[in-house]
């Protein structure tokens, strides 16, 4: 099984995951985003519909994608490139896009505001 945690980490925290994984601590896969905020504006309901077609699915172009969801090819080369640079698919030597994961599981601590 191929799992990959997205969660929320600071830079601090990142660092100190990589660090030791540096010391030979395994960490896992993990694609972190800075904020709450930035999770919800990167991963839409639509966009979580494109993860979810994609699981597992191994390499597929653009145009695969878009019939997996059913919707536009614009709208999904826009998403996609969103989740590109988000670091949370791939794009293979031949220009399909990857999520290289078929389990994917989700963390995040949602604290008290005041």
């Amino acid at each position: 099984m191929n799992a990959v945690t997205i969660g929320i980490a600071s830079r601090e925290e990142t660092n100190a995951r990589f660090m030791r994984a540096m010391s030979g601590e395994p960490q896992g896969a993990f694609r972190t985003i800075a904020t709450v905020d930035d999770l919800w504006r990167t991963l839409t309901p639509k966009r979580w519909m494109l993860l979810r077609a994609l699981t597992g699915a191994g390499p597929v172009s653009l145009r695969e994608a878009a019939r997996r969801v059913g919707r536009d090819l614009r709208t999904v080369e826009t998403d996609i490139h969103r989740l590109l640079n988000a670091g949370l698919l791939e794009k293979t030597d031949t220009r399909m896009i990857e999520f290289p994961f078929d389990v994917v599981h989700v963390d995040f601590i949602l604290r008290a505001m005041f």
